[in-house]
């Protein structure tokens, strides 16, 4: 039989999108789905107890995929807890029948750390209510499928604000804890997870425990950025502090460097309240500092303004126009940066959340815009996280990957302060082990303007970020899921089988999110 030889430029199109090639290796694969040996009896166990599953399709398929949009699988039917209670005894029993369990709220993982290959889904969102506010030693206690944008309404009443929360506020607070949470106040508060003061947690083997830094800090410390692995966090307590309005402005840099040398500047110096990148391309970098207090805002004019290198907004466009002035084949971008422009900074100004110039709202104002402008039907968001002295090169080599994947894409830089002991709670997680004082991260983010692009294409671009990572021995804000094939070759094999067999300690039949890390 005769094959014929085909030039890869003339292989057919496959139907999936416009650029995608057949016969291209996937670099990342699904796991094998559970095929459900011991469901009937398992569910069947559950309902009779007073746990409710549901099993039709209609419930099961709002759970498909995350807000990564590129994971997908179907469970074999969902739990939502009303309490600690129901999901001790479902775990429990989920050992016994061996039945994967996925723990899931606000979906908003990006590398299928939500999707369940079969088992059941855990939906923690039923237990979203403010349980205690403390004004008076500044703390609140939640169940921890409250979303951070229900939680900082109530703290509003009393006056009252979080101190460290996602910028996306449609996230849990379980799921902030298990993974970081990062914002624009990371670097003077730390990530969401180090304003938990304790937790009640259901282990893998369905026990109830109260944990903290000083009561069975053992599991305290694998649970805060443990990604689920140790545990469902069904109650935490949480620092706060008194709400203040913020004052926001912005500077415009040439280049990545000089801007996250200044942001560095800043946070080392403590000189503001709020502190972060965010770019279009490389050619609109934009720093944002922001403030809590007039005081800390004079200061900021007096002593620090005057070192950093960023123009404001009219001597910025006058500089680019030049620029697009002698680079007219690059009108296209021009005009796209344009648009982006009037249509962003309206959205940040918006007069319902500000007063006298001061920002009294930003948790639904930085969550609009998030949706609006950075969001998509697929929120393709890889990251590295890094110590201070690799940050410029992390981020300098990760804008080259975008530009060679994407013709638009956005950055979004912040540091965050580490507590001292941040090696007891972080040894395997998203804060890389060789920082001191302040870790940095980058989002690197496509920009696809309605254009469509293949699986391959755009888990290829990720792959290659990640690989910097390796490269340059850093960690990620994201990882597990489909991209778990890089946490050996980060971390190394003695520190990964050392929590792996943590692991297989604390979960016996490994049930328990497993196709995250492990």
């Amino acid at each position: 039989m005769n094959i014929p030889v085909v030039e890869i430029g003339t292989l057919p199109k496959d139907p999936v999108a416009p650029d995608a090639l057949q016969g291209i290796r996937r670099q990342q694969t699904y796991p094998s789905r559970w095929q459900g040996e011991t469901w009937a009896e398992f569910a069947a166990n559950l309902q009779d107890n007073g746990v409710e599953v549901q099993e039709n399709f209609a419930a099961k398929g709002v759970y498909v995929t995350d807000a990564g949009g590129l994971a997908h699988s179907m469970p074999h039917g969902i739990v939502k807890p009303k309490n600690a209670q129901q999901i001790a005894y479902l775990l429990q029993q989920a050992q016994k029948y061996r039945v994967p369990v996925t723990t899931r709220g606000g979906g908003l993982t990006t590398e299928g750390e939500s999707v369940a290959y079969g088992g059941v889904v855990l939906d923690m969102t039923a237990m979203g209510q403010v349980l205690t506010v403390d004004p008076e030693n500044l703390t609140v206690r939640v169940q921890a499928g409250i979303f951070w944008h229900s939680l900082a309404e109530v703290l509003r009443r009393q006056n009252l604000d979080y101190l460290s929360a996602p910028l996306n506020m449609t996230s849990t607070v379980g799921g902030s804890l298990g993974v970081g949470g990062i914002d624009v106040n990371s670097a003077k508060f730390g990530c969401s997870a180090d304003q938990a003061l304790s937790l009640q947690v259901v282990t893998p083997t369905g026990e109830i425990v109260e944990c903290s830094d000083e009561e069975n800090t053992e599991l305290f410390q694998q649970v805060i950025l443990g990604y689920g692995q140790f545990g469902v966090i069904t109650e935490a307590t949480l620092k706060v502090r008194p709400f203040t309005p913020a004052k926001m402005y912005y500077f415009y840099y040439r280049t990545l460097r000089i801007a996250i040398k200044d942001l560095k500047m800043l946070d080392r110096n403590q000189a503001s309240d709020y502190s972060g990148i965010l770019t279009m391309m490389d050619k609109t970098v934009n720093l944002l500092v922001a403030f809590d207090s007039d005081e800390k805002e004079k200061i900021f004019f007096k002593k620090w303004r005057r070192r950093l290198r960023g123009h404001g907004e009219v001597v910025f466009t006058l500089r680019a126009s030049l620029y697009y002035l002698f680079h007219p084949w690059k009108l296209k971008e021009a005009l796209f940066l344009w648009d982006r422009k009037r249509r962003v900074f309206p959205e940040l100004q918006r007069s319902e959340y500000m007063r006298n110039g001061k920002l009294y709202d930003r948790t639904v104002l930085f969550s609009r815009a998030v949706w609006n402008f950075w969001g998509n039907r697929q929120m393709v968001i890889p990251d590295l996280a890094t110590n201070t002295e690799k940050f410029i090169t992390a981020v300098e080599k990760g804008d080259q990957v975008c530009k060679k994947y994407f013709p638009y894409y956005a950055l979004y830089c912040v540091g965050i302060k580490l507590r001292p002991e941040h090696r007891k709670h972080y040894e395997m997680s998203s804060i890389p082990m060789d920082a001191e004082g302040w870790a940095y991260g980058c989002e690197f983010e496509p920009l696809f303007e309605d254009e469509t692009f293949s699986r391959d294409h755009i888990q290829s671009f990720k792959n290659e970020i990640y690989d910097v990572g390796v490269e340059l021995n850093t960690s990620y804000y994201r990882f597990g899921g489909l991209m778990k094939g890089y946490i050996r070759r980060v971390f190394g094999d003695e520190l990964v089988d050392k929590h792996l067999a943590m692991k297989r300690q604390a979960d016996p039949a490994m049930i328990l999110n497993r196709d995250v890390i492990f």
